[in-house]
This record gives C-alpha cells, structure tokens and sequence, in this order.
C-alpha cells in the first residue's frame, strides 16, 4: 500500500489489525503478545497490562495502581489481592493496616498502637475516691507515680508494694534491694535541696550529676525527680541489660516491644499480675 506521508503510514499500522507495532519506537512485532510484552518490559512505557491501558507518565501509572490495583509504590509491587497488600505493609513497612496510615519510623507506629485509639481507656483506677480510666498499665502507673490519684498513692509506696510483689525478681534487681529474712525493700528515697549556694557565676549546677539549670526552682524540681535513685527494675531478658529508677518506664519499655522483651509468657504474667494487684490498693 502507498501512503501520502509518514503519519498516515503510522495511523495505518496502528489502526490495522495485520500490524503489531509500537509508535513509540517505530518497531513491529511478530504477534499481539510480544507486543504487549515489549510495553510491560520497556522502561519508555507507563502501561497497565491487566487494563491494557497506556498512560503519560509513570506517576500517572501508579497512581492508576494504587486506585484500580493493589499496589504498594514504596517497593513498586502489586499484589493479586487487598489482603495480600495489607499483610505486606504490616510486615515490611512502619503501616497501620486498621488506619492505613504509614509512619516515619517504628517508633512512632509503636505509639500510635499504643494511643487510644487502639487501645480504649479501659483499666481502671483502684484507689479509693479516683475513678479515672487508662489505656496501659503504663499510664495507669505515671498516674500513681506522679502523685495525683485521689488515694494518696506515691512513687515510694509503689516501689515498697511492686517489690513485695516481686519475690522472684523477675522485673526487680536483687542486688539493688534491702534484702533480709522477711523479704526486700527498695532503699530509702533521699530527698535533696539547693540553695543559692548552687549557683556557679553562671547557672545553678547539680552537685550530683553537674547539670545546669536557669533558676533555682528547675534545680530543686531536678533533684526531687527519681533521676538520682537506684534503678532497682530491670529487663527480664538476659541480652537487653536495661535498667530502669520508675516502674512506668519498665511498663513503656515492655509495652513498647523494642527489645522483644514483651514476648515473654513469665513477663506477660509478671505483668498481668501486677496489673490485678493494683485491685488491692486501698489507700
């Protein structure tokens, strides 16, 4: 066939049903599934093989993916079926498969876990008169620790009752306890204060541990802190070795599963525990 001019001969190969070709590189295949092999394979192709559709660039192809498809752009693959492609962002990415929301790191996925909104405020608080609600052991135990439970409650009087509780050592460092033949007791707390004589011609420094602080008052809140005290809770896991002054940062650490720690049936029971335990609280 004669043809006026090099376009009319494209449109003719295009249109006919005879020609396999590719206008993108001017070349003809032998069949219809080579060629439809070359527009998958070619790095110059943004083409859906399954819609057997063509688009102008790739963003716009993976977006086609991810809203006709199961696509994670991240790892540019596809998967055969949604649940395929949540069980992939739950095992290889920061990603919330309940939400499908993504996070920067996994630290902040263990947070968002943790938040209320997977995990309803539904522990109570036992001590008499305070009827708030949390949604970890954790918070539950910041709220005795900081002072403010109705009950009277005290990170001193927590420490004495988790010890006793402990008699194994599970979560507690024996060598870090005042043992004797009726059992442990955390060492006594020693309260400091500063005075002007802290100041050091340019801050008020910490004579434990020579921090420096603007003014006399963050001094003082520093040193009524636990920061100075015997870190009497431990890591049960032998390969991890973390230490801990509160028990809410114990809590954190195990809720938070960075060391595996949380895996543990004997912790999970310790913790458990504990958690009943707090039922018998009566102050």
């Amino acid at each position: 066939m004669d043809f006026g001019s090099f376009r009319a001969r494209q449109q003719h190969y295009r249109d006919s049903r005879r020609h396999y070709y590719c206008d993108e590189h001017d070349t003809h295949f032998d069949s219809e599934a080579h060629l439809k092999r070359h527009y998958q394979r070619s790095a110059d192709h943004d083409y859906c093989a399954t819609c057997e559709l063509h688009f102008d660039d790739n963003d716009d192809l993976w977006s086609h993916f991810e809203t006709n498809h199961h696509a994670c752009r991240e790892c540019f693959k596809l998967f055969n079926t949604r649940d395929g492609l949540r069980n992939h962002d739950r095992d290889v990415h920061t990603y919330c498969t309940d939400c499908q929301r993504s996070f920067q790191n996994q630290n902040n996925l263990n947070q968002h876990l943790l938040s209320n909104l997977h995990n309803p405020s539904t522990l109570t608080c036992p001590g008499l008169g305070c009827n708030r609600s949390f949604s970890s052991p954790a918070r539950l135990v910041l709220h005795f620790e900081s002072g403010t439970c109705s009950s009277g409650m005290t990170r001193e009087e927590l420490n004495r009752l988790v010890v006793r509780a402990d008699r194994n050592n599970v979560i507690t460092n024996p060598s870090r306890l005042l043992c004797g033949p009726s059992g442990c007791e955390p060492p006594v707390t020693t309260k400091f204060w500063a005075t002007s004589r802290s100041y050091n011609g340019e801050a008020y420094e910490c004579f434990l541990c020579h921090a420096t602080y603007r003014t006399l008052a963050s001094l003082n809140q520093h040193l009524q802190s636990p920061r100075h005290e015997s870190r009497i809770y431990r890591c049960p896991k032998s390969d991890c070795g973390k230490e801990f002054v509160a028990l809410s940062a114990l809590c954190q650490h195990v809720e938070g599963g960075s060391c595996g720690v949380q895996m543990f049936r004997q912790v999970r029971n310790v913790m458990d525990s504990l958690t009943r335990g707090f039922n018998s609280i009566t102050i």
